[in-house]
């Protein structure tokens, strides 16, 4: 079993930046693709962005892309997004996610809010 927790969320203003965190720990998740999904209210969840197993192909949804930024460190078993430029319509709760060779995403973190402000 893997366990993710997610850490780095809270509160900015329109621009600003943000640096979210998520911790893996049960397994080593270096051979998972990573992810990171976010859940505004009244929306259904999406997807934000992904990394595959060694960092070399990355994935962004066209609202993000340019502005955040996936990375992750197989050393300590961590994934990170760094949001710069940060919007209103960004507000969400943000959950780390992994997705073992040949299957779906099947480990989730509880969340982190973000919330920016205008």
């Amino acid at each position: 079993q893997v366990q993710l927790v997610e850490s780095g969320g809270g509160l900015v203003q329109a621009g600003g930046s943000l640096r979210l965190s998520c911790a893996a720990s049960g397994r080593t998740v270096s051979t998972f693709t990573m992810g990171w999904f976010r859940q505004a209210p009244g929306k259904e969840r999406e997807v934000v962005t992904q990394i595959n197993w060694s960092g070399s192909s990355t994935y962004y949804a066209v609202s993000v892309k340019g502005r955040f930024t996936i990375s992750r460190d197989n050393a300590k078993n961590s994934v990170y997004l760094q949001m710069n430029s940060l919007r209103p319509e960004d507000t969400a709760v943000y959950f780390c996610a992994a997705r073992p060779p040949g299957s779906n995403w099947d480990y989730w973190g509880q969340g982190t809010q973000v919330t920016v402000s205008s």
